[in-house]
């Protein structure tokens, strides 16, 4: 054990040993703080040092750059009217001050009248030292100078991009600048070379090429271009004349200085080439510069600079689409001033704009998305669009005209209208209806232009064949037709602009024929045919000449009229229409039927698009007015039975040919393709009677006085299907009572009959009828009555139910509402004007009238509206909004005369169209009667237009009341319609048995009910039906009286003719013309 004092003396040692410890770390820690508070007080220091040093520094750079801003302003104020006798020195020395404090917000004012001044200068007159230019002579400054002058000058193009020439005081330092620009890039102007001063003019020189390269260097060409854009991309230029010329020589100095180098020819077309309309432009307010231009073959070296590829591709990946299309704009307008050039180097030029075009389509977009924007010429463009150049569109789309104007096709078409249509050379003519004699009417602009028929009379241009197509003449024209085929398909919104002009030339379409007609070894189909097989280049260019003729020629005959295509045979004759229509139907049906079609996509598809195009027009055309010969449109080598055994396996090839082209089936395997369509519907729908189920039947009851009332407000609610099924009708009298007879089809027959004949009498003012041949159409003031449309729905629907029955109805429809029926006015290339004469051809006389006229159309007063008497008021109707206030005039009359058109046949009666159309189309698929031209279509519904087939009749008649088909009065009945009876006279017994005059499309054998006769002793009213009595004595001729008196009646409902046992021929004779012609019968047995 530790004593008791040693163990404090031990713990104090501790203690005093720990709290030394830690008073030494106290005093550590006090060390550190006051050497980090000595040294965050010498950063102090020397930051405060700094920042008095810096703000000294900026104090007196400030009070340096505002005495050298007041030593500047006191030079160029001080006693301006002797600033031009400052010398160069002086002038030279305050700009470098100037310079070395430059600020362009500040020194703006400053730096201006630093150039006036230095301009000054350079006017003086015999004062070299003077003279600015002057210091670049001296050994000690001309280095300074050059440095000087370079900077003044870019700072010069620094002001250039921001100004905009069409503020007056923006303008006038434009001009200043320019004018900088212009005097020290080129020595012309500087007197100091004048007389013993030539000597130095090398030097000069190139003391301006060096200047000419740094400003390049720095982006001088970006400046140019955004001051010419500034200036000129707007409806009217803000740029003076000066100012142009100015900036285009600017523009062209380095270009000439050296010698046309590929680096500068890429920079001016890339920044100057493509500032929208600058050529038309300069050709307006500076023509001397396209002048200058032509001095120096700019033309051929911007063609032949851009004819290979890779240097056109590198300028169009520069410009984007826009931007291109600018420069394509100004390269036409420059072609159609340069005509030997561009006959020289035609193939560059063609294959130059093909490649820009074809740049510019990769980006034209089909329709509207997130990814496009809307492009006033190209439509949608899946690039930026550069809403800035809108205003200057129309100025472009001017330059654009001249690829497509008279002029520049007739020099790069030269080989083809070169040719001339041989005369009175004997070629094989295919047979033709007669064309009615020409007319010398007087022709006025189409589209302004003036069609002229050629004087001289020409074969008719057939497939001969014997032209290499691999020859340079056909590589040639394949190329420019390539080149107008790439500009349709990319100019998207001018097309119909393109398409005119190039149907401008009367003989351009036919000689482009004649050369086709050549191709080959045999000509025409079969080489386009190869063509198709062939995926090469030269195929291609090949088929793209077929697309721009069928293009082009369908674009012409779908803007002529009737006399311009019948009468004056504008471009075509009409027996070369038929040759050209029978070439397109083959090509067609051969592109259908070898599959190619089944599997076509792009250009394949393209083709056959534009040639079936111009084939339907041709062929709706015949349909409306023929120039073919009979049986022109069939293919002899289709047998119907292969296509309908194709239809039935779904085999795509039938189904696209029925599609496209069913005109080369024969009408009535047409028809009977369409009977066999419904058929099988109603099978699928189970409407047709089988040995396990029988169909749906709807009843409904008819009051025979208020026969259109009960049946619309009783068949307007059933369902489609219940519409297509089997509907039986009973009919009560005035008294109320159930009518006798069952309907097996019959009555319901006689009930739609019936209906069709009420709602289509033009007194209930549902319908009207064209002037002349009095077709029907929906009246246009139809409206008065209650629930019109309702009623046009029912009448389509009833309509229909005839048609899908097979019940043939004498309806005449209009040409122009059947088109509309089948709906062809939704086409591209329908035509209101070729329609028009269907419904009023005084009406389209006076139209045409119009086009024709000679003088100035407004001296007539008209203006784009229309007047109609509406029940003893007049109503204006406008063609287009505010159009009563609208003159007609000789550049809108086109317009007009289709206006009118449109009016008089769709927007009058559009709302009355549809609901008929809707209420048709509830029971007729559109597709089954697409297969049929509007002819075709009437003949369904009314039945053929031919004369009435009495064998066939006879074959499928049933004999009733003891009658057979040796019995006396049969045999007398068949003689009398015969011999007797004139083809008037048998249609209108056909229409006293049958309700129509016209027969069934297929023949007797389709006629439901079959047509019957039977023998009848009494009168209707007492007639009870055949007996065994009754059947005895006809059979045997044996008769209670002599039926003299009496008249043979009908029951249409059945197709049922009731005819009396007469004695004699001559009674029957007599009887039966006096029953037809007074319309006894039609009553319900």
């Amino acid at each position: 054990m530790m004593p008791g004092p040693l163990k404090r003396t031990l713990w104090q040692v501790i203690k005093m040993f720990s709290a030394s410890q830690s008073s030494k770390a106290q005093f550590l820690d006090k060390a550190r703080q006051a050497r980090e508070e000595r040294r965050e007080l010498k950063e102090r220091e020397r930051a405060a040092v700094q920042v008095q040093a810096l703000i000294r520094r900026f104090l007196c750079r400030c009070r340096l750059q505002r005495e050298i801003r007041r030593e500047v302003e006191d030079f160029f104020g001080a006693n301006e009217s002797v600033s031009s006798k400052r010398s160069a020195l002086s002038v030279f020395r305050i700009a470098r001050k100037l310079l070395f404090v430059f600020n362009h917000k500040e020194d703006k004012e400053r730096f201006e009248k630093l150039c006036r001044c230095i301009l000054n200068s350079m006017d003086a007159e015999n004062e070299p030292k003077v003279w600015y230019v002057s210091l670049a002579l001296s050994k000690d400054l001309t280095l300074l100078w050059i440095k000087q002058i370079k900077d003044i000058l870019w700072f010069c193009c620094e002001f250039l991009k921001q100004l905009k020439p069409d503020i007056l005081q923006d303008s006038r330092l434009v001009n200043l600048h320019l004018t900088m620009l212009v005097t020290f890039t080129d020595t012309s102007t500087w007197k100091i070379l004048r007389g013993k001063g030539e000597t130095l003019r090398p030097a000069m020189n190139h003391i301006c090429a060096n200047i000419m390269g740094h400003l390049n260097q720095k982006g001088f060409y970006s400046v140019l271009q955004i001051l010419l854009t500034n200036g000129l991309a707007r409806s009217r230029p803000s740029l003076s004349k000066g100012s142009l010329t100015a900036i285009f020589s600017l523009a062209l100095r380095p270009v000439v200085a050296a010698q046309f180098s590929d680096n500068l020819l890429r920079s001016f077309l890339i920044h100057i080439m493509s500032v929208p309309a600058i050529m038309t432009h300069l050709a307006t307010l500076t023509p001397e510069r396209l002048a200058v231009i032509e001095s120096h073959d700019l033309f051929r070296k911007f063609v032949l600079f851009l004819s290979r590829e890779a240097q056109c591709r590198d300028v169009c990946v520069c410009l984007e689409g826009s931007h291109t299309l600018c420069l394509l704009g100004n390269l036409v307008y420059l072609g159609s001033l340069n005509d030997r050039v561009l006959e020289e180097e035609t193939a560059h030029f063609v294959g130059v704009l093909i490649h820009m075009l074809s740049y510019c389509q990769k980006y034209v977009s089909q329709k509207k998305s997130n990814l496009t924007h809307w492009h006033p010429v190209l439509g949608w463009f899946s690039q930026t669009v550069d809403y800035g150049l809108n205003e200057s569109m129309p100025l472009l789309t001017k330059q654009l005209q001249h690829l497509w104007g008279v002029h520049m096709i007739r020099i790069l078409f030269s080989d083809v209208l070169s040719k001339k249509l041989l005369e009175n050379q004997e070629i094989a003519q295919l047979p033709t209806q007669p064309v009615s004699p020409q007319n010398s009417l007087p022709m006025k602009n189409l589209f302004k232009r003036a069609f002229q028929k050629s004087a001289s009379v020409r074969n008719i241009l057939k497939p001969v064949g014997g032209k290499r197509v691999d020859s340079a003449e056909v590589q040639k024209v394949c190329s420019i037709c390539v080149l107008y085929q790439t500009t349709l398909t990319t100019l998207t919104q001018i097309r119909l602009q393109i398409l005119t002009g190039l149907t401008y030339l009367d003989d351009l379409l036919p000689k482009l024929w004649a050369f086709i007609c050549e191709l080959g070894p045999q000509g025409g189909l079969k080489l386009f045919l190869e063509c198709l097989n062939n995926d090469t280049e030269e195929s291609k260019r090949l088929l793209a000449m077929l697309m721009l003729f069928c293009d082009c020629s369908r674009h012409l005959i779908t803007i002529l009229d009737d006399i311009e295509v019948y009468e004056e045979q504008i471009s075509f004759k009409l027996e070369e229409l038929v040759t050209i229509s029978s070439f397109l139907n083959s090509f067609v049906f051969k592109m259908i039927w070898d599959g190619i079609v089944e599997n076509a996509r792009g250009e394949t598809l393209e083709l056959f698009h534009s040639v079936h195009g111009w084939l339907m027009v041709l062929y709706e055309r015949d349909c409306r007015r023929r120039f073919a010969p009979e049986d022109h449109w069939l293919r002899k080598d289709l047998k119907p039975s292969v296509l309908f055994q194709e239809l039935d396996k779904d085999k795509k090839r039938a189904q696209l040919l029925l599609q496209y082209i069913p005109h080369v089936i024969p009408h009535k395997n047409r028809v009977l393709l369409f009977r066999n369509m419904v058929t099988k519907e109603k099978e699928k729908l189970g409407l047709v009677e089988t040995s396990s189920a029988s169909p749906h039947v709807t009843h409904i009851t008819i009051r025979r006085s208020r026969m259109l009332e009960d049946g619309y407000e009783q068949l307007r609610q059933l369902s489609q299907n219940a519409m297509k099924g089997v509907i039986r009708v009973k009919f009560v009298n005035d008294l109320g009572v159930d009518e006798a007879g069952i309907d097996q089809d019959g009555v319901f027959k006689e009930f739609l009959e019936e209906i069709i004949k009420k709602v289509f009498d033009p007194a209930l003012n549902l319908f009207r009828t064209t002037s002349g041949d009095e077709r029907l159409y929906p009246s246009p003031t139809s409206y008065i009555h209650e629930n019109y449309l309702q009623l046009f729905e029912f009448v389509g629907k009833m309509l229909g139910k005839a048609v899908y029955e097979g019940i043939v109805v004498d309806v005449p429809f209009a040409s122009f509402f059947l088109s509309q029926l089948l709906g062809h006015h939704h086409s591209v290339f329908y035509s209101s004007v070729d329609e028009l004469p269907s419904l009023d051809s005084e009406f389209y006389k006076n139209l045409t009238s119009i086009k024709r006229y000679d003088g100035d159309i407004s001296d007539l007063g008209l203006t784009l509206s229309y007047d109609e008497d509406v029940m003893g008021q007049l109503v204006c109707h406008e063609l287009v909004p505010g159009g009563k206030t609208i003159p007609v005039t000789n550049e809108n009359k086109i317009s007009y005369i289709h206006l009118m058109a449109h009016f008089r046949m769709h927007t009058q009666i559009k709302s009355q169209t549809a609901a008929l159309i809707s209420g048709f189309r509830s029971i007729i698929k559109p597709e089954w009667i697409r297969m049929f031209s509007a002819p075709e279509l009437q003949r369904l519904i009314s039945g053929d237009n031919a004369e009435i087939d009495l064998e066939d009749l006879k074959k499928h008649t049933v004999y009733y009341g003891g009658f057979h088909g040796s019995h006396r009065v049969i045999i007398w009945l068949w003689d009398i319609l015969a011999h007797d009876f004139s083809p008037e006279e048998r249609a209108m017994f056909l229409k006293f048995v049958t309700s129509c005059s016209r027969p069934p499309l297929l023949g007797f054998a389709y006629l439901k009910p079959p047509f019957s006769i039977r023998c009848v002793e009494v009168s209707d009213d007492q007639d009870t039906g055949d007996t065994l009595g009754s059947v005895l004595r006809g059979f045997f001729t044996i008769r209670k009286k002599e039926p003299g008196g009496r008249l043979p009646t009908s029951s249409t409902c059945f197709n049922l003719l009731k005819l009396p046992n007469y004695s004699k021929k001559s009674i029957l004779r007599e009887k039966l013309r006096y029953a037809i012609s007074m319309n006894t019968g039609f009553e319900l047995s």
